[in-house]
């Protein structure tokens, strides 16, 4: 037995494990981006494809939402206030050929691209406008962030700030702020009830005036919901009582005070 009795099924094994290793299989998510020596040559989604061994390499990239966490830490803002941001990146690979020849690493450099544009977008917003209106900083930030990345084949889906932190002296100098701001406005509510209270009463003198037995019937109104509790005792001048004119009256829910507490009396014995 020759040499080549033992050479050639190996070869010939060799051969066809080198022509079954090009069959691949992409997931549902997946793209892989073929290049032909050195040089691109198709994309291939998910299924069955071949790659000739040897002749043509791939990179498979991942196409679904991804979410990338970058911060900002001790940005001045346009009023020169140091904050501290952070916030989240929701964004997917759109074009898989451009995100492996037109940039050197994408994810890396979204990130980058995403944490100067959060700097640059601080300092140039007021702190008041950064704590008050996310929303519009959130709009800012993806479109910045959308025309530095589009070119790479990423797709910005949008922007979230999750926090703003501001140093602890100014946070309690903005509490106190706003403190002293909702006192002053109880004061003013407190004052225009007052002036309303007034003319109400203003109004309502008139009507007395004007009329004597209004008056009187409200003398009574006011006496009768003072005597009305238990245990309760008012002492009234005897002139207001006769400029008044409700002496008897007055004799009469006294008397009537009187028996209800004798009755009272009665039954606790």
């Amino acid at each position: 037995m020759v040499w080549s009795d033992f050479i050639t099924p190996i070869v010939v094994a060799a051969i066809g494990i080198m022509i079954l290793s090009g069959i691949k299989v992409n997931s549902q998510w997946d793209t892989a981006v073929i290049f032909r020596l050195g040089k691109y040559s198709r994309m291939h989604g998910a299924g069955l494809y071949y790659v000739i061994p040897l002749i043509e390499n791939r990179i498979v990239v991942d196409g679904r939402v991804r979410t990338t966490t970058f911060t900002a830490e001790q940005s001045l803002t346009r009023d020169n206030v140091p904050v501290f941001v952070d916030a989240v990146l929701f964004w997917r690979v759109k074009v898989p050929s451009d995100a492996i020849i037109v940039v050197q690493d994408y994810q890396g450099s979204i990130l980058k691209a995403s944490m100067t544009t959060l700097r640059d977008t601080i300092g140039r917003t007021d702190l008041a406008t950064m704590l008050s209106d996310r929303q519009q900083l959130d709009n800012m930030l993806q479109q910045t962030i959308e025309s530095k990345a589009q070119p790479w084949g990423i797709d910005v889906q949008s922007v979230e700030i999750k926090d703003v932190k501001i140093p602890k002296e100014l946070e309690d100098a903005m509490s106190r702020q706003a403190q002293a701001e909702r006192e002053r406005l109880a004061r003013i509510s407190l004052g225009d009830s007052e002036i309303q209270i007034a003319h109400k009463f203003q109004e309502a003198s008139k009507v007395y005036v004007s009329n004597p037995e209004a008056m009187r019937l409200r003398a009574m109104n006011m006496l009768y919901e003072a005597v009305k509790e238990k245990g309760t005792f008012i002492i009234v001048p005897s002139e207001i009582v006769s400029q008044m004119g409700f002496s008897g009256v007055l004799g009469t829910v006294g008397f009537a005070q009187a028996q209800k507490q004798a009755k009272t009396e009665e039954e606790k014995k």
